[in-house]
This record gives structure tokens, C-alpha cells and sequence, in this order.
């Protein structure tokens, strides 16, 4: 099954577009169904963004991504401060 990627912009204006069925009285599967995602990725996604703007949304993905980015750093920077105490210690 093919994953397709929405940008934070684009899940925001959907979830807008959602609540504007469900205020209207429709159910929340039904205006799901009506916006192109299921059940679960609305509920998923309204638990991620549900009050962010779309300025807001961005800056949380950038963020996400420098942490990530961040954590891989320290990881290796980690891995390389072992592997020189243990040559220093001669027990190569």
C-alpha cells in the first residue's frame, strides 16, 4: 500500500474542511470519506495539528526534523568518544 506524504499545510486546510461537515451534522466518518482520507488518519491527524496554524505546523515539522537530525549527531559523535576511550585504553 502507497503512503502518500500531505504537507502540514495542505492536512490543515483538510481538517478545516472536515469540521465544516461536522458542524453541518454530518458524521464524522462521513465527512472523512468526504475529504479523501479515512477515519483513523483524521483522528490521527486532528491529534497532531488539530489547533496549529499553518505557520505553526511548519515550524513543528522544521523542529522535528532538526531534532532528528540532531539526535544522529550525538549518536555519532557518542559512538566515536567509545571507540577512541577504548583505544586509548589498549584493549584493541
Amino acid at each position: 500500500m502507497v503512503r502518500k506524504t500531505c504537507t502540514p499545510e495542505r492536512i490543515i486546510n483538510k481538517l478545516r474542511e472536515a469540521e465544516i461537515h461536522i458542524n453541518q451534522g454530518i458524521s464524522i466518518a462521513e465527512a472523512s470519506r468526504k475529504i479523501s482520507i479515512t477515519e483513523q488518519t483524521y483522528y490521527r491527524w486532528r491529534r497532531e495539528y488539530g489547533g496549529l496554524r499553518i505557520e505553526q505546523a511548519r515550524k513543528l515539522k522544521n523542529l522535528e526534523k532538526e531534532n532528528a537530525r540532531l539526535k544522529k549527531l550525538v549518536a555519532d559523535l557518542s559512538l566515536d568518544n567509545a571507540i577512541l576511550k577504548e583505544a586509548a585504553e589498549g584493549n584493541f
